[in-house]
């Protein structure tokens, strides 16, 4: 434990001295997270060619923050039952950990990576309740009702 706040007090002490000199204070993110996205993505297209699919359907996250969070209360109150301060305490970190993903930039990489294979993407509002098979199969039957409707409007 000592050794863990002798390194951040030295921590803060180079923060301040960068501050000082007006150095940027960001903390750059790693290619790592870009690879991985690469790699994602580049699986995801094949697996969509290996099945000859003629779109993949990606998630409109717009109401992403609000899903969030009513997954984060709801896991923190089933994980730490009646302490509330544990439970916030498990919201913060589930957040953090969340919040470093992004999605924006996986779904430009599945998009860049389709368009060179000549698949086409949808996006179709995220589905609210159920498991993450649900809410996929939910997502494609919307993603197909979308579709037949246009159909329907150009005819």
């Amino acid at each position: 434990m000592t050794r863990y706040r002798l390194r951040q007090q030295q921590n803060a002490h180079r923060r301040h001295d960068r501050q000082r000199k007006g150095a940027s204070n960001r903390i750059q993110e790693s290619q790592l997270g870009e690879y991985l996205d690469c790699l994602i993505a580049q699986a995801i297209v094949s697996v969509a060619q290996t099945y000859q699919a003629s779109s993949i359907v990606l998630p409109d996250l717009g109401n992403i923050r609000e899903v969030v969070e009513a997954e984060v209360r709801a896991r923190a109150e089933q994980r730490i039952v009646g302490y509330l301060e544990g439970q916030q305490e498990y919201a913060k970190q589930y957040r953090a950990s969340v919040h470093r993903w992004s999605y924006g930039r996986l779904s430009e990489k599945i998009q860049s990576q389709a368009a060179q294979a000549g698949i086409s993407i949808e996006q179709v509002k995220q589905p609210l309740q159920g498991t993450p098979q649900e809410k996929a199969k939910n997502l494609a039957i919307e993603s197909y009702k979308a579709r037949k409707s246009e159909i329907a409007i150009l005819q």
